[in-house]
C-alpha cells in the first residue's frame, strides 16, 4: 500500500452536470476522502468546487480523470490563488485575516509569504489587500 496522497482542485461544472452526483460517485467509486472547502453552485447556470481529495495518489489520479470525463473542467487548486510579489508591500493585512495560515510573516525579514498548500481559496485575503498584490481567478 502506498502512502496517503492529499489534493485540492477546483471544479467547475458546466450547467447540464448541476443536477448530477459528479462529486460524490468520484469520492465513492475511488474510495477517496474529501473536504468541500469552498462551493458557488447557482441552480441553472453553473458550478465551482474547491475540493480537498485525500486517499491513494493512483485513485486521486483516476477520480480527476473520471470527472473530467463526465465533463467536469478540473484544475489544481494552486494554479488560481496568486500573489504579484512585485505588488505586495509586505504590509501583513492579510496575515491576520488568513484562516489557514496560508499566508504569514517572517519576523526576522518582516516579509510576508505565502504557502499555497495551505490556501483553500476563500478569497478574504484579496478583500483585504491594499496594494491589490492577491488574486484569485477560477
Amino acid at each position: 500500500m502506498s502512502e496517503m496522497a492529499e489534493s485540492r482542485v477546483v471544479l467547475h461544472f458546466p450547467k447540464k452536470l448541476l443536477d448530477q452526483p459528479v462529486t460524490s460517485t468520484a469520492v465513492e467509486k475511488f474510495h477517496l476522502r474529501f473536504n468541500i472547502l469552498r462551493a458557488d453552485i447557482t441552480q441553472d447556470q453553473e458550478g465551482l468546487m474547491v475540493l480537498g481529495l485525500v486517499g491513494e495518489p493512483e485513485d486521486i489520479e483516476g477520480a480527476v480523470q473520471w470527472m473530467r470525463e463526465q465533463g467536469v473542467a478540473v484544475q489544481p487548486l494552486d494554479q488560481d490563488v496568486v500573489r504579484d510579489e512585485e505588488r505586495c508591500t509586505h504590509c501583513g493585512a492579510c496575515i491576520v485575516v488568513c484562516p489557514t495560515g496560508a499566508l504569514s510573516m517572517d519576523l526576522e525579514s518582516r516579509e510576508v509569504s505565502f504557502d499555497a498548500e495551505k490556501c483553500v481559496a476563500c478569497g478574504i485575503c484579496v478583500d483585504v489587500c491594499p496594494p491589490r498584490a492577491m488574486s484569485i481567478s477560477f
